[in-house]
């Protein structure tokens, strides 16, 4: 899965800068995040240590900000920094006991997600909690809704709508991730390929322009 989420989020970032109007690398590209957010899912899950594991995800957000904005030329918060906010909610929700107070925190969490620029902003946080809390089998219905309400409110992302793609892969082709994770990952190039490669992006699009 580890390689599979690298290479789609590669691809992803290269049709986005390199060729904006082939939208087949933005439509590969789509699998990524849902796989970095089940990742995020089984991290919580299976860490030794939450609090490690959060401080790392932090670290990565902040080593990764200044080429994600050079990179991709974006102004808001990167994912992984999104995905430190939705770790934190996930060990808060282990201190409140009471349902309402579990979905007062999600939702406020949302809201902070929303408005301040947290790329993919609440979004991040449900389907993190979809493949936390549902049944796997509602995994693709709970991930369709999703997309729904989210492309009702921001209609510039139907390009997302590909993205259930990835649960479905999750739901119906686990022999295919299994085989992928047959494919080791060293721990390194897992936790620096994120700001690595917005850092080559960024080198490739300086030295083109310096051209």
């Amino acid at each position: 899965m580890q390689i599979i989420a690298m290479a789609t989020m590669l691809i992803d970032h290269i049709g986005l800068l390199f060729f904006p109007h082939e939208p087949v690398w933005r439509i590969i590209g789509r699998l990524a995040f849902p796989l970095y957010a089940f990742g995020i899912a089984l991290g919580y899950r299976h860490t030794r240590s939450r609090r490690k594991y959060l401080i790392r995800l932090f670290a990565i957000a902040l080593l990764s900000q200044v080429p994600y904005s050079l990179g991709l030329h974006m102004r808001d918060i990167n994912v992984v920094g999104t995905f430190a906010v939705c770790l934190t909610v996930l060990m808060l929700f282990e201190r409140i006991r009471s349902p309402w107070g579990r979905w007062g925190l999600a939702a406020a969490a949302g809201i902070l997600l929303e408005v301040l620029p947290f790329d993919y902003g609440a979004y991040a946080l449900v389907l993190i909690l979809i493949y936390l809390r549902a049944n796997r089998d509602r995994w693709i219905a709970a991930h369709m809704v999703l997309n729904a309400l989210y492309l009702a409110i921001h209609p510039g992302w139907v390009l997302q709508l590909f993205s259930i793609a990835a649960t479905i892969l999750l739901v119906y082709g686990q022999q295919l991730v299994a085989a992928s994770e047959q494919i080791r990952v060293p721990r390194w190039l897992w936790r620096s390929f994120y700001p690595a490669h917005l850092a080559a992006l960024a080198l490739a699009i300086w030295m083109i322009k310096g051209n």
